[in-house]
């Protein structure tokens, strides 16, 4: 799927969640403090990370970012070897593409 699609998709979905809640477009913008206009945008997949993060938090399904983007863990070499040391940054070494984190 395209990132467009993906989009597209993401906004149908907002899109039927704030149906099903049975909020109009004018009042989820109100209840998050944002434009009617930002609200639109995200229903058609142009919105913003920030907007998408207000509609999720008042629709009330929030919690569910860790089943769309869960927390990495640490393999048990990896953390032998930072000695518990949080990581701060990349190598570079191995370039990943977008097929190995599954887009």
């Amino acid at each position: 799927m395209t990132d467009k699609g993906i989009a597209a998709e993401l906004g149908h979905r907002i899109k039927s969640l704030r149906l099903r809640k049975n909020v109009t477009q004018q009042q989820l913008a109100e209840a998050t403090s944002l434009s009617l206009n930002s609200i639109k945008s995200l229903e058609s997949g142009r919105g913003k990370l920030t907007t998408l993060i207000a509609v999720l938090r008042e629709l009330g399904v929030l919690h569910d970012l860790d089943n769309f983007i869960p927390e990495p863990g640490i393999s048990p070499l990896q953390l032998a070897r930072m000695r518990g040391k949080k990581r701060q940054r990349a190598s570079g070494r191995h370039q990943t593409s977008k097929e190995d984190i599954g887009w």
